[in-house]
């Protein structure tokens, strides 16, 4: 199970939003144009793509910020792009998700641009279009400036090099150096065999052949790499190395200690851009404050999602949430949420696919007739949300002696049920309010009811959903509860 998911579903569904990181680097347009192969070329022995679709996805750094956007942060992205049909491109995918690019440079170089050609799922072909200059002195000098001011309003950077000429090392010492002075986290996902450009960084984010490369020890030979990676550390002032290995997973790495996550069995469909989601992930993660290790384990859940993706796309908060929530993986209190986390879960939940199930009541003194309500709700969908009414609404219901249980504990136990997947509570006498925020697929209600009598049928209806209507147990309720311990027959 994931270490801190409590902290870790409320950063998901909302906490990101306070948070935002600045994402430095080589921004690059991908484009994909698929189709299908049915023959060969007569003009040469070559296949025939017969087109499909062509769409564009942000690549490189601007994925890395696209990433962090759909976790739900603010992004801010520095780099160079041109004065070309590419640029605008890239700026409308990065205006769709809210990242700001204020900081980029168009500069005298065209958009780096990498097209690919794929059959189906297979690769056939990928076409790079970059200039092989760098940019101009005065140009690197724009981008050093303007990153290190937007250090100033992040909670996180991201140096995300990918050996096109951005990253300098002279940038990356500025950067890192005004990171360091503001106690932020600083992560680098590295592309260069001297990992001492990036010194100072709280963490260096190579995958095995990168390592093998800055280190000089042969990728197959992991415990002797991963003990040079120790090395690496301390030379270079980084607080650990974060290791990608592949299929083997994500190893953290310092002197003295590890911590390894193993990978998530996936289907893999296309890695590209895992690396890009890796590292926002853990940005994310360390600026919400979560420990090192629960960054590690929600950035392989991350990645193990987009490997099972077509092409470079990004994560998503909904996607973690909907892999973390499942009913038997979260403790009781993780399922008693508040009404603006309820509606994003259930919000993730419909996105996902699943039918959402409402129904609501006081649940004082939890009997056998409220379990076998619980349970026939959930043979009408896959997801179970329980509006309670809390200590001051059930007063004004049942009278200045009840509730006996108090709406914290009533609401533990309640999420303590299999039947249930997500408890909130409501003030209001009735829950019209929270079944129109909800908006559920199915309201089910318990008793001696008509549709046209249940709170908020018109509303379920109008919106496509539907009512049902579940008989009470004979001979059960907490009202006879209390008179039997107070000895009123």
């Amino acid at each position: 199970m994931l270490p801190q998911v409590h902290e870790v579903l409320g950063l998901l569904e909302g906490g990101f939003s306070d948070l935002r990181v600045l994402v430095v680097g080589d921004i690059m347009l991908d484009r994909y144009i698929h189709g299908e192969v049915e023959r060969i070329s007569p003009e040469a022995p070559v296949p025939v793509l017969r087109h499909a679709q062509r769409y564009e996805r942000a690549g490189g750094a601007a994925n890395v910020a696209m990433n962090l956007a759909g976790l739900g942060l603010h992004a801010t992205l520095a780099g160079f792009w041109g004065a070309d049909r590419e640029k605008e491109e890239l700026a409308a995918l990065l205006d769709q998700e809210g990242v700001n690019y204020g900081p980029v440079i168009t500069g005298s170089l065209p958009t780096i641009s990498k097209t690919r050609i794929v059959a189906r799922t297979q690769q056939m072909l990928r076409l790079d279009i970059e200039s092989q200059k760098k940019p101009s002195p005065e140009e690197l000098q724009r981008l050093i400036d303007t990153s290190v001011a937007a250090v100033a309003h992040a909670d996180a950077v991201i140096l995300s090099d990918y050996a096109k000429g951005a990253l300098s090392e002279q940038l990356c010492k500025a950067v890192i150096r005004a990171a360091r002075d503001r106690a932020i986290p600083v992560l680098v996902d590295p592309k260069t065999r001297d990992l001492g450009k990036y010194s100072g960084a709280t963490t260096v984010c190579p995958n095995l052949n990168e390592l093998s490369q800055a280190t000089g020890v042969p990728s197959n030979e992991v415990d002797a790499l991963l003990h040079a990676a120790e090395k690496q550390v301390v030379e270079h002032e980084f607080e650990y190395l974060t290791v990608t290995m592949s299929e083997k997973g994500i190893r953290i790495v310092r002197p003295g200690y590890t911590y390894h996550s193993p990978a998530r069995a996936r289907e893999v469909f296309d890695v590209s851009g895992a690396g890009d989601t890796v590292i926002a992930t853990l940005a994310a993660s360390l600026a919400g404050g979560l420990k090192v290790e629960t960054a590690i384990e929600l950035a392989n859940l991350a990645a193990g999602i987009v490997i099972a993706k077509v092409g470079t796309v990004p994560i998503t908060s909904g996607e973690l949430v909907e892999l973390l929530t499942p009913s038997q993986n979260l403790r009781s209190d993780e399922r008693v949420l508040d009404r603006d986390r309820v509606k994003r879960r259930v919000e993730e939940w419909r996105s996902a696919g699943e039918t959402i199930v409402f129904t609501n009541g006081c649940f004082d003194l939890l009997h056998v007739g409220h379990i076998t309500l619980l349970e026939d709700c959930r043979r009408f969908g896959s997801k179970l949300v329980v509006g309670l009414n809390t200590d001051a609404s059930v007063q004004r219901l049942k009278g200045p002696t009840r509730p006996v249980v108090g709406e914290q504990e009533r609401a533990r136990v309640m999420a303590a049920l299999a039947a249930v997947d997500a408890v909130v509570l409501f003030d209001e006498d009735t829950p019209l309010e929270l079944i129109r925020e909800l908006k559920p697929s199915v309201l089910v209600k318990g008793g001696d009811y008509t549709i046209e009598t249940v709170v908020g049928h018109e509303d379920v209806i109008a919106a496509g959903g539907r009512v049902e209507i579940v008989p009470t147990v004979a001979g059960f309720s907490t009202t006879n509860i209390v008179k039997k311990l107070t000895g009123v027959c």
